[in-house]
């Protein structure tokens, strides 16, 4: 269960603070498809949608707004990439079912500081239907459950990396965390000289426009291919170790505001800008530890989420009763533990994916928790013990292995997300009329 990197979830929050905006046209045509997916289809009506939902989150973040135009085909392949990840994880079998949904959307509420029936009326007064809203959400907790599969949770780092990490950044100094935004421009898998000679150009035209002074933020909405374009392709604030090489080479020679030349990945082209850095000095203190046993049950084809839940509440019961939990572990537990009693040992802070993290640290000593969802399953967990070691050397291989983490799940996302497009039928029909 080794920890994904979070994902940007609930961007919809953010269009509460916005006014309702027209997208493209105000004429009423009749509904009709844009683009196929596999065996699914996109419609006007849909675009027009999230359409309008973007261009509300770039009125809220004071972004200068693209071309219509262009911003409609960017959303269109987005959506379609949106698509094929839901048809990827339909396959799967992985499903949000509705009483997840509505607790997610409870914090939604909660983090706006609203009540659930104030955050409706909320999104109505937006234009919003709820329903809509309500199916957004449930897409993008499927999306990200899907990307911890496939994608986070696969992700091995060895102990060689990890030495070889140390050596090169030292143990010593001041972390500096810088602020970077980006903008890809995709290749297909298989691209053709004419076609990455197309594309570089495309790429270099919008570099000239960055340099000639145009809206960097504007411009990712407008042709970045990464999912945070909307975002105006900002990274946040992360040290240089905790970013894609490719990244962290270019970040470290720009001063705040500078650009870097074009660079080339596997994945397409990119255009690095610095925002802002700041300094910071390294944590010292103990690690706090704790020892933990757990029971997981695996969602599958032959187990619904529902039934997964209710096996696990029935063993809760049986755990009140007085049966053991290292022995209910043992008869019942799916995951490489129970021959040990679900016993996990001494885990450290980010040995774990967030949600058993969270719901573990919620827990005093001798208790049990709630059924727990993560992208494994679901879990019962049962601290035995905590304690706070003083582990500087323990402490810089588990930062080690987080920053290593980091700096490759988002290569990896973007090198399986162009996969999967490549590897999905679209027929594209927006120019119809």
């Amino acid at each position: 269960m080794r920890k994904p990197l979070s994902t940007a979830l609930f961007l919809l929050a953010g269009l509460l603070a916005a006014p309702q905006l027209q997208a493209r046209s105000q004429v009423v045509e009749a509904d009709r498809i844009v683009a196929v997916v596999g065996s699914d289809a996109i419609t006007f009506s849909e675009l027009q949608a999230r359409l309008q939902s973007a261009l509300a989150q770039l009125q809220r973040q004071g972004t200068p707004l693209p071309p219509q135009e262009v911003l409609e085909r960017q959303m269109l392949e987005r959506m379609i990439i949106d698509r094929a990840q839901l048809q990827a994880a339909a396959e799967l079998g992985l499903r949000v079912d509705d009483q997840q949904l509505e607790q997610t959307i409870a914090r939604i509420a909660a983090n706006n500081k609203l009540t659930l029936a104030q955050f409706k009326a909320a999104l109505q007064k937006d234009g919003i239907p709820y329903a809509r809203f309500r199916e957004e959400i449930r897409d993008e907790i499927t999306i990200s459950r899907l990307r911890d599969r496939e994608v986070d949770s696969r992700l091995v780092i060895s102990d060689a990396e990890i030495d070889n990490f140390l050596t090169q950044a030292g143990t010593s100094g001041k972390l500096e965390e810088y602020q970077v935004a980006h903008i890809l421009m995709r290749a297909p898998e298989s691209a053709s000289p004419e076609q990455l000679q197309k594309l570089k150009t495309k790429a270099e035209g919008v570099l000239k426009r960055i340099r000639n002074g145009e809206n960097f933020a504007e411009l990712a909405a407008a042709y970045s291919d990464a999912p945070d374009a909307l975002q105006g392709g900002n990274l946040g604030w992360r040290t240089l170790d905790r970013m894609p090489g490719m990244f962290a080479e270019a970040a470290a020679k720009l001063q705040p505001d500078g650009v870097s030349e074009l660079l080339r990945s596997p994945n397409g082209f990119h255009i690095v800008k610095l925002v802002a850095k700041r300094g910071g000095d390294k944590a010292d203190g103990g690690v706090r530890q704790t020892r933990a046993r757990h029971i997981l049950i695996r969602v599958s084809e032959v187990v619904s989420e529902a039934d997964a839940r209710r096996r696990l509440e029935d063993l809760r019961e049986r755990l009140k009763h007085g049966e053991d939990f290292a022995e209910l572990a043992r008869l019942y537990s799916q995951d490489g533990s129970a021959a040990k009693g679900g016993e996990l040992g001494w885990v450290n802070p980010g040995d774990t994916v967030p949600e058993f993290e969270r719901g573990m640290d919620a827990l005093q000593e001798g208790e049990v928790s709630p059924v727990i969802q993560s992208p494994f399953g679901f879990h019962i967990i049962k601290v035995e013990e905590r304690r706070t070691q003083d582990m500087s050397q323990e402490k810089q291989r588990l930062a080690a292995r987080q920053a290593l983490r980091e700096r490759k799940m988002d290569e990896a996302y973007q090198d399986w997300l162009r996969q999967l497009r490549d590897k999905t039928y679209v027929e594209y029909r927006l120019e119809e009329q």
